[in-house]
């Protein structure tokens, strides 16, 4: 990691935790664009160094507010382009990385199609080319294909109630299974991709992810 990208890491750090600590509820730095996403009470922002503070739109975006849930989470695609999602509804918000034009993608469920399923939190895997994201809610876990049109439900060793975020851990070598962090917990994925299990042992979630999840 450059020097450049670091520094500008740690002064998003220090401004979501100083200026916006009382009002934000989740962010993602993008370092490699020197800019960072937050979502507070009153929407989606986009934070620059040095630029006004700019509003994103999201249209029909509905989303349940702190004590009942989880804030949406902020994934990061792989051509820079910012997913945001509803956590009441199965519903995608793309930005554009270069215009910030705003296209809305709703998702066809596998599973669960007679539930409300929203995503409280979600990160993309490059070497899946997959979106994963979790359901606080209902403790579920899915797998999303990179052009945002299906979810397919991940079936786990035991539900994970109450995650607010998901992030991709570093892979071994030496080992076949992704590896996720569900808020603290060790989620091993199956070469397949349609199950998972859920471990005893600790991680560390996302920083870059997360401010509290829940105010």
């Amino acid at each position: 990691m450059s020097h450049k990208v670091l520094w500008f890491s740690a002064a998003v750090l220090l401004l979501i935790s100083g200026s916006l600590a009382a009002e934000s509820f989740r962010y993602r730095a993008q370092p490699e664009r020197a800019r960072a996403w937050v979502i507070d009470d009153s929407g989606l922002f986009l934070e620059q160094r040095g630029k006004s503070r700019r509003a994103i739109q999201l249209a029909d975006w509905h989303w349940a507010r702190w004590p009942h849930a989880c804030a949406p989470g902020i994934a990061i695609g792989p051509r820079g382009e910012a997913i945001v999602t509803s956590n009441v509804m199965a519903v995608l918000w793309k930005v554009d990385p270069d215009t910030l034009a705003v296209s809305v993608h709703r998702l066809q469920l596998d599973a669960d199609t007679d539930k409300d399923v929203g995503f409280s939190g979600i990160a993309y895997s490059e070497s899946n080319g997959a979106y994963f994201a979790v359901s606080e809610h209902h403790g579920s876990l899915w797998r999303i294909d990179s052009l945002l049109r299906r979810a397919q439900k991940i079936a786990l060793s035991e539900p994970v109630r109450g995650a607010c975020s998901v992030s991709m851990q570093r892979q071994e070598r030496t080992n076949r299974f992704s590896r996720l962090c569900l808020d603290g917990r060790n989620v091993n994925l199956a070469p397949d991709q349609r199950s998972a299990y859920v471990q005893a042992a600790a991680c560390s979630p996302d920083a870059f992810a997360l401010i509290g999840g829940k105010k």
